[in-house]
């Protein structure tokens, strides 16, 4: 299951962790990072079993997984980016008055009413996903929808597309299997999106490539490797350094 899937398929026990326990390892739903159970990892010349060097890579690799999410796109989330702010200030501890002199809004009255506004939202978003929860139990004619990639720079309709699709789209552009490359560059935006995802899929998330190496790299997928360079970027699988001297595959929302 790909790491995309693992972090929307995940309960909101394991969101809130950060990681998600497997029958060998623990997965990281942030980056998909695995721990192997039965490995001790140094620290700091401390030594720590799985789960904690799981919990050691979450704080240090993503901060948090609060700051996580808080940084994804908005129709990810549903907040808007006032939200984010006084939610940030929010989880930091800082008390009303604190917030209205640093955002210069309003008074503490006015924070107030902000936060009754944020519970409103937690109240109104518990009752639908109790609703769907339901719901996914009776509809038995609902499609599964292939899952967003956490790190994904704009959400839209390229991503309304079902996983029978998805299996259509990778036969007809890579009818000898990906590792074969495209025989031609999918003129859909829908079919873009799930392409460059099995090219992204290809790349070593562990390693930091170089323009040259990584235009090498793209190459054996298709001629035009600046235009597949160009939409991994847009779409939000690649970040790179603003020189272009460096490409590596996004783990974080941030990044």
């Amino acid at each position: 299951m790909e790491m995309s899937e693992q972090f929307w398929q995940a309960s909101i026990k394991e969101l809130k962790k950060g990681y998600i326990e497997e029958q060998d390892h623990f997965a990281c739903l942030l980056c998909g990072t695995h721990t192997e159970k039965g490995v001790i990892y140094p620290h700091h010349d401390s030594l720590y079993d799985a789960e904690k060097y799981m919990k050691i890579h979450i704080q240090e690799s993503h901060q948090s997984v609060f700051d996580y999410l808080l940084k994804m796109d908005r129709k990810l989330t549903g907040i808007t980016e006032h939200q984010k702010r006084l939610l940030q200030l929010f989880y930091l501890g800082k008390n009303d008055k604190e917030i209205q002199t640093e955002l210069e809004i309003g008074s503490s009255s006015t924070i107030r009413h902000h936060r009754f506004a944020l519970k409103e939202k937690e109240r109104q978003a518990r009752n639908f996903l109790a609703m769907m929860e339901l719901l996914r139990e009776k509809d038995q004619y609902a499609p599964q929808f292939t899952p967003v990639h956490p790190t994904a720079t704009m959400v839209d309709d390229r991503y309304n597309v079902t996983k029978t699709e998805k299996t259509k789209i990778i036969d007809k552009f890579f009818p000898d299997g990906v590792g074969n490359g495209l025989h031609n560059f999918p003129p859909k935006e829908k079919q873009r999106m799930i392409i460059l995802g099995e090219i992204a899929k290809q790349l070593d998330a562990e390693h930091r490539y170089s323009e040259k190496e990584f235009n090498e790299s793209l190459k054996q997928y298709y001629h035009d490797y600046v235009k597949i360079r160009r939409y991994l970027i847009e779409y939000g699988f690649i970040s790179r350094k603003p020189d272009g001297s460096e490409y590596w595959l996004r783990k974080n929302t941030k990044e």
